[in-house]
């Protein structure tokens, strides 16, 4: 009796390769923490002296994102949704975005609360990619005008010809994936909902304000963390390399951005002429107020969410 091979299903495939970069990475981030320690010890010292009421500012911007994540998901979807438990899943989903990689904690949260709210998977699955898809664009706004408001803090490296050949295959190979009839299809179910959406003001005014708010005040959170231990930089400029360095460490699927987010934060902030100390001390401020604070509290609503079947 022969045993038939066994076959991975690509999205667990997906997953093993999603962790096993996210390993990659965070070896990668302790030997960087290893080789800087002194700067990171000296930083934790001065965030543990900083600011107390520049510090409260940031932990309420912080709490303040779970209720923009929630309005920007009933923008998405033009049935209402139960208010409290919808916030209680953004913030259940946060915990468990920090768990695995690439957002997949979040998105399975949010897809199961849709779908236990009534929409089937197909209907949850494209107001993810709605919601997706506005804070993507939102994001790039921000970029562009805050880039315009503050000329010569983004320079953008020199790109040779083998990156520019690269870069063109890569737009070939995904212009040719969304060709597929799938990928046709669900894009038009995207466009559908995006229709219905807009014809809704009210949903449309929730999805735009949420998104915009959700970015705001994430780098508020930081804007405030740097006030916190005196770093020498304007609130604007802050708020541009937050989301420039945000953006370039979800290119990296770790969970929440451990490691990339950390890394690509304190370069940010030290090119642009921030001291290494307060960098650093700015970076763990962050991180402390959206990742580690509310970890365990969101696992506990995570588990109370399952046992109440709402998940």
């Amino acid at each position: 009796m022969t045993s038939e091979p066994v076959v991975v299903a690509p999205s667990r495939r997906r997953v093993y390769w999603h962790s096993a970069l996210t390993l990659v990475v965070l070896v990668g981030t302790v030997c960087l923490a290893q080789r800087h320690w002194p700067v990171l010890e000296r930083g934790a010292v001065r965030l543990a002296v900083a600011d107390q009421g520049w510090l409260l500012v940031a932990g309420t911007a912080a709490a303040a994102t779970w209720v923009c994540a929630a309005l920007a998901q009933q923008g998405a979807v033009v049935r209402r949704l139960p208010q409290g438990r919808l916030v209680a899943a953004q913030f259940a989903a946060s915990a468990a975005n920090h768990l695995l990689p690439a957002g997949l904690g979040a998105g399975a949260v949010n897809l199961r609360f849709l779908m236990r709210c009534g929409l089937s998977a197909g209907r949850a699955a494209t107001a993810l990619a709605v919601k997706g898809t506005a804070a993507a664009v939102v994001r790039v706004v921000l970029v562009v005008a805050l880039a315009l408001a503050c000329p010569g803090v983004l320079r953008f490296p020199q790109l040779s010809g083998a990156i520019l050949v690269a870069l063109l295959a890569a737009a070939v190979c995904v212009a040719g994936v969304l060709a597929w009839p799938r990928c046709r299809r669900a894009l038009a179910a995207v466009a559908a909902d995006i229709r219905a959406v807009h014809a809704n003001p009210p949903r449309a005014a929730a999805l735009w304000g949420g998104s915009l708010a959700f970015a705001a005040l994430h780098a508020l959170v930081l804007i405030a963390v740097t006030q916190a231990v005196a770093l020498p930089l304007p609130p604007a400029r802050v708020a541009l390399l937050y989301l420039a360095a945000s953006s370039a460490a979800a290119l990296l699927p770790t969970p929440g951005g451990l490691g990339s987010l950390d890394a690509a934060l304190a370069f940010a902030l030290t090119t642009a002429g921030a001291p290494a100390t307060a960098a650093a001390s700015a970076v763990l401020g962050y991180r402390l107020l959206t990742v580690w604070l509310p970890l365990v509290p969101g696992l506990v609503v995570l588990g109370v969410l399952v046992r109440s079947k709402a998940l």
